[in-house]
């Protein structure tokens, strides 16, 4: 075997194995990339690669892009006095949803948007970019304003719907009016909506406990 020969195997072995670590490191950064998207989206994740047709690749930038864009925002504060004032709206339209459902769900609605716009994430008039930025930073309960906000444009939708949204939006108006310390924010992601949301719902205004 010549030495230009054996020169040449050397090349093409190099390369090869060039080639081989640069795909290995790339497969790498992809998963890598994948889990530290499911860790910050968590069902939104699922969402949106089932939104793309199970492209995780156009989902991935979907997602990438909504951090971008919205990642940098910091919520601001509610002040204490604010915070009851939503606090109280919230209690009341869930108490009237016996007697009038669809406004009730319509109020619900408002509410959210109006809280969120005031928390320092886009305005109602940018609806689609309000959700966005809600994904990134609540991105366990956003859906819950996706599904009233569904509910209230159907003029279908049963009392049922119209009173599983509202109970599902709770766990999102939960987050957005939380006192905003740690601890009060992880028991406002893990309160359950069920249960005593639930009996405000059902209730008649002024029935008993």
């Amino acid at each position: 075997m010549s030495t230009t020969t054996v020169v040449l195997i050397l090349a093409a072995t190099v390369a090869a194995l060039l080639v081989a670590g640069v795909l290995l490191r790339a497969r790498k950064g992809t998963g890598s990339g994948t889990r530290s998207l499911k860790r910050r989206f968590g069902p939104e994740y699922d969402r949106t690669v089932a939104l793309h047709g199970g492209d995780s690749e156009s989902a991935h930038h979907d997602l990438r892009e909504r951090v971008e864009r919205h990642g940098g925002i910091r919520p601001l504060p509610l002040e204490p006095a604010v915070r009851e004032h939503y606090v109280a709206q919230w209690t009341m339209l869930q108490e009237g949803f016996v007697d009038a459902p669809r406004l009730s769900v319509a109020d619900a609605d408002e509410l959210l948007t109006r809280i969120a716009a005031t928390r320092g994430f886009p305005d109602s008039d940018r609806p689609e970019d309000q959700l966005a930025a809600l994904s990134v930073h609540h991105p366990h309960h956003v859906e819950g304003l996706r599904t009233i906000r569904r509910a209230a444009g159907s003029e279908s939708a049963s009392t049922e719907e119209l009173r599983e949204a509202l109970v599902h939006a709770r766990a999102l108006f939960d987050d957005l009016t939380a006192a905003g310390s740690p601890t009060a924010t992880a028991a406002a992601r893990t309160r359950p909506v069920s249960g005593r949301d639930h009996q405000h719902l059902l209730k008649p205004k002024g029935s008993g406990a």
